[in-house]
Formats: structure tokens, sequence, C-alpha cells
């Protein structure tokens, strides 16, 4: 027992006359600052290495020390299940229907009886223009259409007599078909002082109100069919292979605290070249009549499976200074449980959980709280393990 002290003293001792004096010990240039930082990094790895052998020896030659220092733990059985991993991916809700209802003419609108929130089915009267001028060209036209009619007949009368020229004909006739044409032409704008909704919807935005002039092309509302709504995502392209039509997906409405599933209903054609990335399309309706345009969602694909994997929370995962990775399990000594400590290899990790390619093959009780500052061997006392397993 004595021995053990002396070196566990000693060691401190040689640890602490070789530690560098901040003065003159650092090297001023970088490439012997890295140098000495792996010379320290392996001298303090052996340090700890020793030091958890002397505490493991002189555990086992005083059992009341080890009774007195029994760390309490708690401790689950790890269960083998299989492990999914998912990118997620931000997305926007969009309207798969919103159409602008606007004018083929220009007039002054005379009746718009719509506001934002309002129910329009398909057909209904959205808004009545004012024609009152097309009405006066009309009114014109068929005044000189009078004009035209008599000249044609009379050059038409004349040229059956063999009197007058043929260009005499020619230009009458000429005159009084354009004449037709354009009183046909305003006749048709003129049907056009009513404006029907293309669609049933909810009238979204009222651009325009009553006294307003209507331009061609112009929205006067926007309808949005409420039950036609998609999330649209822009996906990296090496998740190319991860996503097919048909696949089902998980939404989420960060905004809303919801989640659905639905499946991809279209995929992008092209990539990208900016952003190295593909249009992925989910149809997702209205979910609980909860959904807006614009609303911020998150698609989550999957592009990992380990089936029949050995699981574990990422947080009781703990690391030497060297690098390696280790937990701590329960397992049965000559005098009660101590912690054991296992090195592991680990491998995608998803939300808090972690895969173990190598160290552990399920069934171990890992200890998952008062891992922390446990060494190998020490003696524990397992406090009632908690009801569910890991994953299980």
């Amino acid at each position: 027992m004595k021995n053990l002290t002396r070196l566990l003293l000693l060691t401190f001792l040689l640890a602490a006359c070789s530690a560098p004096q901040p003065e003159e010990g650092i090297p001023e240039d970088l490439d012997g600052k890295k140098s000495l930082l792996k010379e320290k990094r392996a001298e303090l790895q052996q340090l700890t290495t020793v030091i958890d052998e002397l505490e493991r020896e002189i555990a086992a030659q005083d059992p009341s020390i080890s009774r007195q220092q029994k760390s309490l733990v708690t401790t689950t059985q790890i269960v083998k299940k299989d492990f999914e991993h998912f990118a997620e991916i931000q997305g926007n809700v969009e309207a798969d229907d919103l159409i602008n209802v606007t004018s083929e003419t220009p007039g002054i609108i005379l009746e718009l009886p719509w506001k934002e929130g309002d129910y329009i089915k398909k057909g209904q009267l959205v808004a009545r223009l004012d024609l009152e001028q097309i009405k006066k060209q009309i009114a014109e036209i068929d005044k000189s259409l009078e004009l035209a009619n008599i000249v044609y007949e009379r050059q038409s009368r004349l040229w059956e007599q063999n009197i007058g020229s043929e260009l005499q004909y020619l230009e009458a006739k000429n005159n009084k078909e354009r004449l037709e044409k354009t009183k046909e032409t305003l006749e048709y704008q003129l049907t056009k002082a009513e404006i029907h909704s293309p669609v049933s919807g909810v009238v979204e935005v009222a651009v325009l109100k009553s006294g307003e002039l209507a331009s061609p092309g112009a929205p006067i509302i926007q309808i949005l069919n409420p039950n036609q709504l998609k999330v649209v995502a822009d996906v990296p392209e090496n998740l190319l292979t991860s996503v097919k039509r048909g696949d089902q997906v998980s939404i989420q409405y960060p905004a809303l605290n919801e989640e659905q599933t639905a499946r991809v209903s279209q995929i992008g054609r092209t990539i990208d070249q900016a952003n190295r990335t593909f249009e992925v399309e989910v149809n997702v309706g209205n979910y609980k009549g909860l959904l807006k345009p614009n609303l911020l969602a998150v698609m989550l694909i999957n592009d990992y499976t380990n089936e029949d994997a050995v699981i574990i929370p990422l947080d009781v995962i703990q690391q030497e200074v060297g690098g390696k990775k280790f937990v701590f399990i329960s397992v049965e000594g000559d005098e009660g449980e101590v912690a054991k400590k296992v090195y592991v290899t680990t491998g995608e990790s998803y939300r808090g959980s972690i895969v173990i390619t190598s160290g552990l093959n399920g069934g171990e009780s890992l200890i998952i709280e008062g891992a922390r500052g446990l060494a190998n061997n020490e003696a524990i006392e397992v406090q009632t393990p908690k009801k569910e397993s890991i994953n299980g």
C-alpha cells in the first residue's frame, strides 16, 4: 500500500516538474506549439492510465475505501432496433390553385361585392365594369356603317350594269366589311363587362375596389383554393437517390407545432446550378384547415437506415484526450457491481441517439446517469432502473 502511494506521488511530481513554464517553456512558432501539445496529450493519457490502475488496486486492497466511494448510478438495458436518420429540409407551403382574376378590357369597376376571406363559387359574378365608352364607339360605327352600306349597294348596282370601275366597287365593299368587323369586336368587348370567377375558393386578396380602373391582365382579386396546397422544398443533390416520387415523408410545421405524413407528388427534373438543389413537391391538402401559403415547413427525408442496430443516447458517450470514445456499463464484480469502461466505435446519430458499430452487442446494462467521473472497475451502487429500455 505504501509503495502504491509513493508511486502516485512520484508520478504527480514528475508531471509537475515536466510542465512547461508560460514564460519560457512554450515555443513561439506554430509547429513547436503543435508538437508540444501532442507530447503533453500523450503524457496526460499515460498519467490517466496510471491513475485508473492505482485507483483499481487501492480499491481492491482496501475494501472499506471501496464501500465508502461507491457512486450512485442509473442503468438501462441496451436493446437492438432499427435506426433511421432523416435529412431535415426547409420548405414552404404553396398554393396549387392561386388564381388572379383579371379583366380582358379596360373599364371602371361599378360593382365589386367581394371582401378578403369571402368564399366564392365558380361562375359567380366577380365584378361589373363600366363600358359606356365602348357603347358609344358602337353607336359611331353604326352611323358609319349606314353610309357604307348605301355606298356599297349603289356601287354594286353600277358594277352589275358595267358602270364605274372595279376599284370603286372593291373599296366600297372593303369599307363596309371593315366596319362590320370593327363592330363585331366592340360587341365582343362589351360582353366582358361582367367578370366571373373561373374557380371556387376563398378571396385571398382584393387588389382593386369599386370605382378603380381595371386594366387588361392586371388582377382584380386573387382566389385561393384552400384544399389544394403543397409543400415545396429545395433538396441538396446528394439526396437524389434518397427520395423518389411516391415515397412517404414527414412534414413538420414549426409555427403550428404540428406534423403530418404525405407522399412525394413531384420531383424536379433539373439541378439548380446556383445552389446544387432539386425541387421536391408534396401535396398536403389543407391539414386540419390550418395551413396558409408561405407557411414555413420542414420536410423529413429518410436518407439512412440501419436495421437491428445497437443504439444508445448520444450524451452518455465520453471521449479521452487521445480521441478514443468510451461508455461505462455495469458488470458484476467480486464484491458487487462495478463500472466497466468500454471503448466504442460510433456511426450515424440523429436527435440524441447514436449507432454503435463496435464495442457493444446489445443486452448490456448501460450507465446513463452518474457516468461522468467514473473510473474503470470502480464500485457502483445501481439505483432503481428505469422501466423502459433504450429504444425498446
